[in-house]
Formats: structure tokens, C-alpha cells, sequence
């Protein structure tokens, strides 16, 4: 996705091109210590299983594994790999692992990118408005896990209700839809016959219960700002650090890539001082502690979504002095 949803005059248009290039190399460092760092801790999780020393390792696994999304966000931009089928196949593989199928979150994530905030077209707005409850459920991944697996087999089954799916693409979310369950299963398959217990210890159990962690970043991008439509003022930025930051493919610099989609997660840092830090300027932002807390005090007392205004932020840092 290369369209441009911010003032073009933000940003030197000469600058913008440099930016806009992705890499091979940059791409395959971050990919592979992305899936070396899970190989690493599956490896000792499996050698300590049974024992106290496997719990931090399962933790630990299963957040690596959960953040992979961010690695499929951005190989669905197209923008991880300068090679085209790289970002295909490549992304196809972890929306299979993350029960993700990566055509529905191409089509989803541009309904996003061009609609965002936008209740009625906005495909991650595709949901009842937050209640302390309903948030609370989301946050723990069991209304996420939900939601997923519905999908897969609704899908699979010819039933596509979103309004922002086109129909002439239902097709295409059937049969993915089809081969993902084909997949999984295989997989189950091969375990019953094999008495195996790896897929649920190195993959569906640490992934499953870690989910919470990754929706730290997921629920902080946009909630509790203005619905209007400027991504300067309805996306959120993550102050945090370089760890998070790595293990999020950068989108913590999250205004200025809803700004310019068509920049590299590499070259992010470098578009938001462009267009923001050199211009005295900045965006919205929180860091995750302060954020979940804002939300947390926002639904106290029986509030919900529903009880704020649209037109303004209702999540913010709270005012200094």
C-alpha cells in the first residue's frame, strides 16, 4: 500500500522517495532474528519442560511468537522485502501460524488504512463499542481467539457477512479460508498418530496464553482518539524501547507509518523525525503502562466507549503542572 492519507507538504517529496524503498537485507535481519529468537526459546522450552525454569521460557515464547503479527502487518504492506514473492510466501506462513489468513488481513488492513477510525467502513472497527468487560476479554485474548477461529470456519463454510470484504473477492477468503483449516487439520493429525504434544507446547499453548501482551500494541494504535478523519490527530504513537520497538517491527512509530503506509518498518524512525521531530512537532502518543491505565479509569463506574465523544480524544496522558 502506497497511498498517502496525511498534507503531502509534511515532508520533502524527494525525502519521501529515499524512504519509500524497501530491503532485501534489512527485511532477512529482521525476519530471521525475529524467528531465530523463537527457535532459541522453543528449543529451551522443550528441553525444560516439566520443570519451573519453563515457565518464563513459556511466557517468553509465546510473546515472541504472538508479535509475529507485526512481521505479517508489514509483509502485507509489501514493504519488508524489495522481492515481491518474499513478502507473499513469507506472510502466508506466519498468517497460517497465527490463524491470520493473510488475504482477509490485506483486505481488512486496507479498509484500515483508508478508513480508519471511520465506525461504518473501518474493517478493525468491525465490533461492538468497549465495555469495561467486553475490553477486559478482548485485552486477555479470549474474544480475539474467538473471533479468529469463527472467521476461519465461517469462511470455510461460504458465510462472509463484512460489509468491507468486496464480493468479488469472497471467493478467495473461502478457498484460504479452506486451506487453513486444512493445514491445522493435518497438523492435528500428525500429532493423534505421532502421541505428540509439540504443536501445543511450542505453538498453540504459549501463543494463546501470551496473547495479552501483544495486545498491548494492538489496543493502544487508536483507542480513545478523535474519529475524524486525519491520521495526525486519530492514530496513536508508542513511546518505549528499542527491545519493544524491535520486537514490534517499529510500529510503535505508528502516526507516521498510517501517514506514508508505503515506507519500510526500517526506515520509520526516520519519517517520524521528518515529520515530526524536525518540524517541532509531535504526535499523539502514551506509553503502554499509561495508556492501559487511562483506559481502565475511562470504563470505571459502569462507562463505556459508547458514553465518549467521537470528535474528541478521550485517552490521553493527563495534563502536566
Amino acid at each position: 500500500m502506497d497511498e498517502v492519507f496525511v498534507r503531502r507538504d509534511v515532508i520533502d517529496a524527494a525525502k519521501l522517495r529515499s524512504l519509500c524503498v524497501a530491503s532485501n537485507g534489512e527485511g532477512a535481519i529482521q525476519t530471521l532474528s525475529h524467528l531465530g529468537a523463537i527457535a532459541v526459546t522453543g528449543t529451551l522450552l522443550w528441553l525444560t519442560r516439566g520443570t519451573w525454569w519453563a515457565v518464563p521460557i513459556f511466557a517468553l515464547h509465546g510473546v515472541l511468537l504472538n508479535f509475529l503479527y507485526a512481521g505479517q502487518h508489514e509483509l502485507s504492506h509489501w514493504t519488508v522485502f524489495r522481492t515481491g514473492w518474499l513478502n507473499e510466501w513469507v506472510g502466508r506462513v506466519l498468517g497460517f501460524v497465527l490463524f491470520f489468513p493473510r488475504t482477509f488481513d490485506q483486505i481488512q488492513h486496507m479498509a484500515h488504512h483508508r478508513f480508519t477510525q471511520n465506525w461504518m467502513r473501518d474493517g478493525e472497527l468491525a465490533r461492538e463499542r468497549y465495555t469495561m468487560s467486553s475490553y477486559l476479554l478482548w485485552m486477555s485474548g479470549v474474544t480475539y481467539w474467538y473471533t479468529r477461529w469463527r472467521r476461519i470456519l465461517r469462511f470455510s463454510v461460504g458465510v462472509i457477512t463484512e460489509p468491507y470484504l468486496p464480493a468479488a473477492r469472497h471467493a478467495d477468503l473461502i478457498r484460504e479460508a479452506r486451506l487453513h483449516l486444512a493445514g491445522y487439520a493435518l497438523i492435528a493429525g500428525i500429532s493423534l498418530a505421532a502421541h505428540s504434544g509439540a504443536a501445543v507446547i511450542l505453538w498453540l499453548a504459549p501463543m494463546l496464553a501470551m496473547k495479552g501482551v501483544h495486545q498491548l500494541q494492538n489496543t493502544i494504535e487508536h483507542l480513545g482518539l478523535s474519529h475524524e478523519d486525519n491520521v495526525l490527530a486519530n492514530t496513536r504513537s508508542t513511546r518505549t524501547n528499542a527491545v519493544m520497538r524491535w520486537l514490534g517491527w517499529q510500529m510503535q512509530y505508528h502516526t507516521a507509518h498510517h501517514a506514508f503506509p508505503g515506507v519500510p518498518f526500517h526506515r520509520l524512525h526516520e519519517l517520524h523525525k521528518a515529520i515530526f521531530t524536525s518540524r517541532g512537532a509531535a504526535p499523539p502518543s502514551m506509553t503502554y503502562v499509561g495508556f492501559q491505565i487511562a483506559v481502565l479509569r475511562a470504563f470505571a463506574r459502569g462507562k463505556t466507549e459508547a458514553d465518549y465523544p467521537d470528535d474528541r480524544t478521550w485517552i490521553a496522558d493527563p495534563p502536566h503542572g
